[in-house]
């Protein structure tokens, strides 16, 4: 997936509204995907992300988190973390499969389908710069803020 067109979409946005990939041509797009808002992990993601988002944006770069929950779940967990950016909820799951995050996981000795948590970051002509998968929290937000440093 990495140096190919990202895959355009259209979902609705926290504070109302929708967001479209296409739309953003011109700036960079840090997309990250998260499996479940007001988790344990997903809220240190979150809360990494926001610590450093002043200098995503210094550098021209939006953050937006994606996940399955809707968008009245995405407005709380927001609110109640004070992220600077938006979170989209892609309820049905077409944007998740269209970036391949969507996978197999064992939950308590059973198999269910949910988000790997992973990040792509989306450069300025609309391109996947880099591709993260199966993403682990510590310091992750700080990589991705070193690679689009870096382009």
């Amino acid at each position: 997936m990495e140096n190919q067109a990202a895959p355009d979409f259209e979902l609705p946005a926290t504070g109302g509204g929708t967001r479209k990939l296409s739309e953003l041509q011109g700036r960079g797009v840090v997309l990250y995907f998260y499996p479940k808002d007001d988790t344990s992990g997903c809220t240190t993601e979150g809360l990494d992300f926001s610590a450093l988002h002043a200098q995503f944006q210094a550098l021209g770069w939006e953050i937006f988190g994606v996940s399955r929950d809707s968008p009245a779940s995405h407005e709380k967990f927001k609110a109640k973390y004070s992220f600077p950016f938006e979170l989209l909820s892609d309820a049905d799951e077409r944007v998740c499969e269209a970036y391949g995050v969507m996978k197999l996981k064992n939950m308590y000795g059973k198999q269910v389908r949910g988000i790997e948590r992973s990040t792509f970051a989306i450069s300025p002509d609309g391109r996947v710069a880099r591709v993260w998968r199966g993403v682990k929290v510590p310091d992750h937000a700080k990589q991705v803020l070193d690679f689009v440093s870096s382009l």
